[in-house]
């Protein structure tokens, strides 16, 4: 990969499954250091006790990249205010919001 993201700080809501998942899978590749957003619910809204967003966050490491888990909410304004609150706290900025749960 070319590293084009490398020092950016994005935060990817629904980033446990599907397209969040690529778009988390896709920035660490590029170098970007992620904050892998999932609420771990299943396609129908139950909870299944997996953590997806663990999941994409232990892959992103084990390839050599940065990545922290948030479970926050962001339908709820609290909970989008910690998501954000964790990317500047860990990573000391934000660079990129990609809007992908729901």
């Amino acid at each position: 990969m070319s590293g084009i993201c490398a020092g950016r700080v994005v935060v990817v809501t629904g980033a446990g499954r599907g397209i969040g998942r690529a778009h988390a899978l896709a920035f660490a590749a590029e170098g970007a250091k992620v904050v892998v957003n999932d609420l771990g619910a299943g396609l129908d809204g139950s909870t299944s006790g997996e953590d997806p967003a663990g999941e994409v966050v232990a892959e992103i490491v084990a390839a050599g990249g940065e990545a922290v888990v948030n479970g926050d909410d962001v339908a709820d304004w609290a909970g989008a205010e910690r998501l954000i609150r964790t990317a500047i706290d860990t990573f000391g900025g934000l660079d990129v919001v990609v809007n992908n749960a729901g």
